[in-house]
Parts: structure tokens; C-alpha cells; sequence
């Protein structure tokens, strides 16, 4: 009975510590790295949450329809650490962006680099592989 006890505890364990390393998803598992997109529109939302960190990007096609793009940056702290605050990206800018669009829902995409209008770029926190300044 002890014996059953004791593997029954040490597999809870296992899996305790096991747990964390499945819950984290690889770039390759919901994003696409031969469907990069280079798009322009208007910032409609940014969310600085964990884990990672959101841009929702309104685009308007040729015929005038929109599409909401849900980009998909690195952690908020990962974000700041590369030089951007919170006062750097807003609703209402006019952004370019290119990413690499989703397996499932192309128009959530993992952000590859965006530019605000006067020319800054960000690039590299979104985990895309090669991305530009990924360490």
C-alpha cells in the first residue's frame, strides 16, 4: 500500500512539473512561417496582457472591406524591454505591419515587425522565427 502511495505522489509530481512545459504553444503550431502578409491600418485596440501581448490592427482591403488583424506580440515585458511604452502605440495610428498569418484563422498572426507613421519600427518580440532582433 505504501509502494502505491509513493508512485501515486511521485507521478502527481511529474506531472506538476511537466504541466508548464506543455502549456506554452510553438510558433509553428498556430502560425504559418510561408504565409507572411505586409498590411497597413489603424490600430483599433492594444492589450498589454500576459502572456502575450495584443495589437488589433483594422484593415481595409480594395473593396472596402474590413478585416479586424489580431496580432500577436511577446509578453508585455518583453515588449518594453525592446523599447516600447505604452504611450507608443494607441488606438487611432495608422500602422504598417507584417506578419505571419495564422494556420486556422489567417487574420490572427503573429507580429513579425509593425511602423508607426513617423517611422519608428518595432520588430522581433512576437517569437517568429529569424524575426529581427530575436535573441
Amino acid at each position: 500500500m505504501r509502494t502505491k502511495f509513493g508512485i501515486l505522489v511521485a507521478g502527481f509530481g511529474l506531472f506538476c512539473l511537466a504541466a508548464p512545459l506543455v502549456a506554452h504553444h510553438a510558433f509553428d503550431v498556430e502560425y504559418d512561417p510561408k504565409k507572411k502578409v505586409d498590411l497597413a491600418g489603424v490600430v483599433s485596440k492594444v492589450e498589454w496582457t500576459n502572456p502575450h501581448m495584443r495589437i488589433y490592427v483594422d484593415v481595409t482591403d480594395a473593396k472596402g472591406v474590413a478585416t479586424t488583424w489580431n496580432l500577436e506580440l511577446g509578453s508585455p515585458n518583453s515588449v518594453l524591454r525592446r523599447g516600447w511604452g505604452k504611450a507608443d502605440i494607441k488606438p487611432g495610428d495608422k500602422v504598417k505591419f507584417t506578419a505571419f498569418a495564422g494556420k486556422v484563422v489567417e487574420s490572427r498572426a503573429a507580429a513579425d515587425s509593425i511602423t508607426l507613421p513617423d517611422g519608428r519600427a518595432f520588430t522581433g518580440a512576437s517569437g517568429a522565427p529569424d524575426a529581427p532582433g530575436t535573441p
